[in-house]
This record gives structure tokens, C-alpha cells and sequence, in this order.
């Protein structure tokens, strides 16, 4: 039987075989749970037994205590291995060793000015970049920092061979994303956002939560402190135990919430841009989903971080916010690249966040504000109140099928868009494509027409 340890193995081997065929810099996508930093503390055994150096890159400090331990477990020697934060090591990288392997975790950040300088600092240095989703919100390859990719097996693959749980994946069907617009940064415009998201409640996350993972560990992603705080305080009042954290929280009391988790005294964390990369919670079997947002990365992080594996489990994620509608489900297989993407192909959904969404306090509305009062229940925001089950809507199981309806709603639904419009009132790149696609139009087109509009940028 195939074990993870021999998957494992694998994934070092390709490594090795990289390095003896001249690259100097390899990008590795490993899908989350494969256990990325046991693969690392593999290589960094082998390279340190021979007496060289290892400097390893991450960017929390969690994660930093993480990686030693790990690193200890495997019989790395510690003594030649730096283990710290980038925001550390690039301010002290010319009092380092030069290390013969560098390391970085969670290497789709690898582009920024503070982990070139570490990389452009030592040349001879062999440098392994570890990532679940080689990708860019930009568009942005990575050819510039990496001379080979290395790639994981697929997540169908994973959880057939049960190096993964399977999913039972339920959100709200009614989001209607054809509506959303990109401005030329790559986010969402306003007024797309309002037309696409019209203010309506996603589902209670409480109900939602004992009626589909009831008595499970859960995550609660939400868009910030406030919300977190709040959703916590929901579980709470209905008997589940849950506790909010942030970047805010002290770092003790943080610790101490993780380590309660862990030992199954809280069944539900919910957090504000915390734990979405690289920290280990085996025991999480739900994911909630407050927070909406264009990272494909963040997405992935999110959902796969309730898939560690056990016999019989099946991970339960309940999107409250339709992230499944832009990017699929997180089984879905992937094809990965180090070449960029151009801006009039790439993705809208592979940056940034959205506008974050506002929650009311008292019926747990999610909408977008326009105002000072819930448009739901005529609150007014800001104003902390008792938390109170709301019943209108139901999430729904998500099955690729219904994915496909969806997508085939949306082309539908553009393409009776325009077909009474003149080319001078369509609006963006999409309409454009369908315009010249309803009236057989050349491929090329749209493009040079859009162009000649302004809304292609060089």
C-alpha cells in the first residue's frame, strides 16, 4: 500500500533529480495536508549530516516554532540550520552564513522585495520554493526567481489513495457572479459588487453549523477582528464552545486557545486572517467560510484545511459566502505553471480580497454596507445586541454538476445580454467576447476592439 511517508519520499527524490540536472532554484507545489515541512526537514537532514548550512524562510512566527519542531523530530542539526520570519531575515541577511539550501515556505509570496533580496543575497545557494498554488493575483510567473516546478499529485488522487479526506461542500446558490466587474488593479468594482451581491442573507452560520457538522472541531474564516468576535460569541450562546482570535490577540492567550483546540476543549475557532497558511490543526473536520475573497490561494487554504484524513471522515465545508462559485470546489484537479498569466486572460478570481462584507450583530445578515442600518432587520450597525437564528436560507450541497449549470447560467445569461446591444454599449472584455461570438466574429476581435476601448491595458 502506498503510505504518505513513500509520497513523500517521491517528492524528495524529483528534488534531488532537479539539482543533479543543473536547476538552481525549483518551485515545489505540494497540495495542503501532504506535509510540505516533512518533506523539507527530509532534505535538510541530508544536507546538514553532510555539514551544510540551511537557512529556512517563513512569515509567521508560529509557524517558525513549528518548523523546529519538526525539524528536531527528523534529526536535522540544528546548530548549522536559521530558522526565522523574512521580515527578520532580510534585515539581518549580510550578518548570515551563506547556506547552501534555502528554503521558503509558502513561496507564492517569493516575488516580494523582501524575500528577493534574501534569494539575490547568496547565488550559489541552492533555493527550494515550497507552495500549494503557484499562482499570482497579478498574473505574475515566477520564471523570474524559479528554473523548474516540481508538482504534487493531484487532491482526487489524494483523497482515492486516502492521503486526504473527502468533502460534502454546501453554500448559497444565489450569488450571481456574472454581474462582477474588474477594474484594472484586479479587484472587483463597486458597483459590480452591488449589482452581482444585492444585499441578502448566506444562511445563519450557527444552524448551519449543527445541522451539517454538528459536535465537529470546526475554523471560522472571517473578513475581520469585529466579525470574528462576534461569531464566537453566536456559538457561545447557542452551547458551543468557541473562541475568537486575531492578530490582535496576545500571543499567550493565542497559544493557549490553539492548544485547547487541539486537546478538543473548544469545538470552534473562528479567526480573522490567522490561520490560513501553514499552521497545523490536524483535528479540523469543518471549515466555515465568512469571508469572500479573489485568492485562489486563500481559497484552497481555507477550504483543504478540514481535509487532514481519518478512517471514515468525511470533511464538511460551508461556504456562507460563495468563494465555490469563482473558483470550483478544492477537489478539483489543477494544472500549475511558472509562466505568467496575461491581464486579458488571467482569472478574476486569483487576487486580491473583496470589499469586506458586513455582518449584522443581531439577524447575522451578510451584505454589502450602503448605510448605517441592517437592511434586513432595520438595526442600527454598530450597536452589539444578542445574536438571534435567522431561517431564510438554506445552503445547498455543491456537486460539480451544479458548478456547470451555474457556469452555463452565466454564459447564457451574457450572451442575451448583448444581443440587442451595439458594439459602443458593451460595458467590459467578457461582453465584448460575446458579442463577437454571437455574430461570428474572428477570435482576435474582441480583443483589438476592446483595446481600442481602453478596457485592455498594456
Amino acid at each position: 500500500m502506498f503510505k504518505l511517508r513513500d509520497y513523500q519520499q517521491e517528492t524528495v527524490d524529483k528534488v534531488y533529480q532537479s539539482m543533479r540536472t543543473g536547476h538552481k532554484s525549483i518551485m515545489v507545489q505540494q497540495p495542503p495536508r501532504t506535509g510540505k515541512t516533512v518533506i523539507m526537514a527530509d532534505i535538510a537532514r541530508r544536507a546538514t549530516a553532510k555539514g551544510n548550512r540551511i537557512l529556512f524562510v517563513v512569515h509567521r512566527q508560529e509557524i517558525v516554532q513549528q518548523v523546529i519542531k519538526t525539524f528536531k523530530a527528523n534529526d536535522v542539526n540544528m546548530n548549522i540550520s536559521t530558522i526565522g520570519m523574512v521580515q527578520t531575515i532580510t534585515r539581518h541577511v549580510e550578518e548570515l552564513e551563506p547556506p547552501s539550501i534555502i528554503f521558503v515556505d509558502e513561496a507564492h509570496h517569493v516575488l516580494a522585495k523582501s524575500y528577493r533580496r534574501i534569494l539575490n543575497a547568496f547565488p550559489e545557494a541552492y533555493k527550494l520554493l515550497f507552495t500549494a498554488t503557484p499562482y499570482r493575483l497579478g498574473g505574475q510567473g515566477f520564471t523570474d526567481v524559479a528554473d523548474d516546478l516540481i508538482t504534487g499529485k493531484s487532491v482526487p488522487w489524494l483523497i482515492k489513495n486516502h492521503f486526504l479526506a473527502p468533502i460534502d461542500y454546501y453554500a448559497p446558490s444565489q450569488i450571481d457572479i456574472s454581474k462582477l466587474r474588474t477594474k484594472s488593479t484586479g479587484d472587483y468594482s463597486e458597483d459590480s459588487i452591488k449589482e452581482a451581491l444585492k444585499p441578502r442573507i448566506y444562511g445563519n452560520a450557527v444552524r448551519h453549523y449543527h445541522e451539517l457538522a454538528k459536535g465537529m472541531q470546526a475554523i471560522a474564516y472571517t473578513y475581520n477582528v469585529d466579525s470574528a468576535v462576534r461569531l464566537a460569541r453566536a456559538f457561545n450562546s447557542h452551547g458551543i464552545s468557541a473562541r475568537a482570535v486575531s492578530g490582535k490577540t496576545p500571543k499567550d492567550e493565542r497559544k493557549q486557545i490553539i492548544e485547547d483546540y487541539r486537546a478538543g476543549k473548544i469545538k470552534i475557532v473562528t479567526n480573522a486572517e490567522l490561520f490560513t497558511e501553514g499552521l497545523d490543526l490536524p483535528n479540523v473536520d469543518c471549515v466555515i467560510m465568512m469571508r469572500p475573497t479573489q485568492s485562489l490561494s486563500l481559497y484552497l487554504q481555507f477550504a483543504m484545511r478540514s481535509m487532514n484524513p481519518r478512517k471514515g471522515k468525511t470533511a464538511v465545508i460551508i461556504d456562507h459566502v460563495g468563494n465555490v462559485e469563482r473558483f470550483g470546489l478544492p477537489t478539483d484537479e489543477r494544472h500549475w505553471s511558472l509562466e505568467g498569466v496575461s491581464k486579458n486572460n488571467k482569472r478574476a478570481a486569483s487576487g486580491t480580497v473583496i470589499k469586506p462584507v458586513t455582518v449584522c450583530p443581531r439577524c447575522f445578515a451578510s451584505f454589502y454596507r450602503s448605510g448605517d442600518t441592517c437592511p434586513y432587520c432595520g438595526m442600527q450597525l454598530g450597536q452589539e445586541k444578542e445574536l438571534e437564528v435567522v431561517d431564510d436560507v438554506k445552503l445547498k450541497k455543491v456537486t460539480k454538476s451544479r458548478l456547470n449549470v451555474v457556469k452555463r447560467l452565466q454564459k447564457s445569461t451574457i450572451m442575451k445580454n448583448v444581443a440587442d446591444k451595439r458594439p459602443s454599449e458593451l460595458k467590459n472584455l467578457k461582453e465584448i467576447q460575446a458579442y463577437g461570438k454571437l455574430h461570428g466574429f474572428k477570435s482576435g476581435w474582441a480583443y483589438h476592439y476592446a483595446k481600442q476601448r481602453g478596457l485592455i491595458r498594456k
